[in-house]
């Protein structure tokens, strides 16, 4: 406690002066009979961040994000949101608000009727609901719109009618059950930025659940990454991305070379070991103290090898082109070594034609730096 009798945490988990701690969870556990649905979880999100809980079906991201809202009591542990225990707390007295997968939108009210409705239940002045509604609107750009009905609006609208009607209350937490779901691939990218401008703009904290990686390492400012109820990994995208912890987390997020082997040699930063899979002894960066004939695990993304006629990095092997798929603005190729190892490469197509100058069959050469790979725990 403070002098004041606030309520003081230490930051963890990333938290920090930019983003001080404003969501505490300690020792959060969920049981639905011998079912245990979250496990243990210990987690602080700071004030002001858009943070989002990443994970498959069933890892128990969804339940956490209830009972954040207070849809479902934990089985043990406590939650804090600001400096007020929370953990039992019936929804209506928690400072939050929840856009749902569904939106659940009214059908039969119109868009400004629909934005309005909590301010109703909450017995405010008339003429301050159609100021706040207003203001909604324009904070999601559908100016002119109040008057429709949400099937005469688009997908997109109708995400962001949800969403003005979230943030028109002025919660302290805004909870988002996979927000972009529902959308197409093009409109779901134009609303990622969209609301990150708005969260950028309000100053609210927002805890996002998906299951979309590329979502979560777009948008959110750290990753909570989840599975079989427990939490993975917490960082920001960089971190999860460049330096995961483990091999759940490496294969999840993104695409991704696994390379196992024993040390054969240490000098300084960097480490040999002899890989069967690539039929070779490679160089990496260490990362931290190994031992002679220790068995370590590498991460290797397909964007940091380098592909062509000739060698050009500290480690090389030779294959065979078995498959590629041109995405226009990169190329993934797949690549069989002698070992019949297959190897992920990307490589972007960063002039007109460049896509084409490499066909299936083609004798190539697959090169990267001892610092392209991360060594992971197994």
């Amino acid at each position: 406690m403070s002098a004041d009798g606030t309520m003081q945490f230490t930051p963890t988990d990333g938290a920090n002066a930019l983003h001080p701690p404003h969501i505490r969870i300690e020792g959060v556990s969920k049981r639905f009979g011998g079912f245990t649905a979250v496990r243990d979880i210990d987690l602080t999100i700071g004030r002001g961040e858009l943070f989002a809980l990443l994970g498959g079906s069933g890892c128990g991201k969804t339940t956490l994000l209830r009972m954040l809202a207070g849809f479902a009591d934990p089985s043990t542990g406590r939650i804090h949101i600001g400096d007020r225990d929370v953990t039992h707390l019936p929804p209506y007295e928690r400072p939050v608000n929840m856009m749902f997968q569904s939106y659940a939108l009214f059908p039969h009210m119109t868009v400004a009727a629909n934005i309005a409705f909590g301010l109703k239940r909450e017995g405010l002045p008339k003429p301050e609901i159609a100021r706040r509604v207003e203001e909604a609107l324009a904070l999601v750009k559908l100016d002119g719109l109040g008057g429709r009905k949400p099937a005469q609006l688009s997908g997109g609208q109708r995400q962001r009618v949800a969403l003005a009607r979230a943030v028109v209350k002025r919660p302290e937490v805004l909870l988002l059950d996979e927000p972009m779901s529902a959308l197409d691939k093009k409109l779901r990218e134009h609303t990622q930025f969209e609301l990150m401008a708005i969260q950028r703009q309000l100053g609210i904290t927002f805890v996002m659940v998906t299951h979309d990686q590329e979502e979560a390492m777009a948008m959110a400012t750290r990753i909570a990454v989840m599975d079989g109820g427990r939490i993975m990994q917490v960082g920001s995208p960089r971190d999860i991305y460049e330096t995961p912890r483990s091999l759940f987390v490496a294969d999840f997020i993104g695409s991704v070379n696994m390379l196992e082997g024993q040390v054969v040699e240490t000098q300084g930063a960097e480490a040999a070991m002899d890989c069967p899979a690539l039929g070779r002894r490679i160089v990496f960066a260490a990362g931290r103290n190994l031992a002679l004939g220790e068995t370590v695990a590498l991460a290797l993304r397909p964007e940091r090898i380098t592909i062509g006629q000739a060698a050009s990095g500290a480690n090389h092997v030779h294959g065979q082109i078995q498959a590629l798929a041109y995405h226009g603005g990169a190329s993934v190729f797949r690549v069989l070594l002698p070992t019949g190892t297959l190897l992920q490469v990307t490589r972007p197509n960063l002039v007109e034609g460049s896509g084409s100058t490499l066909a299936i069959g083609d004798a190539v050469t697959l090169s990267w730096s001892p610092q392209a790979t991360t060594v992971i725990e197994t």
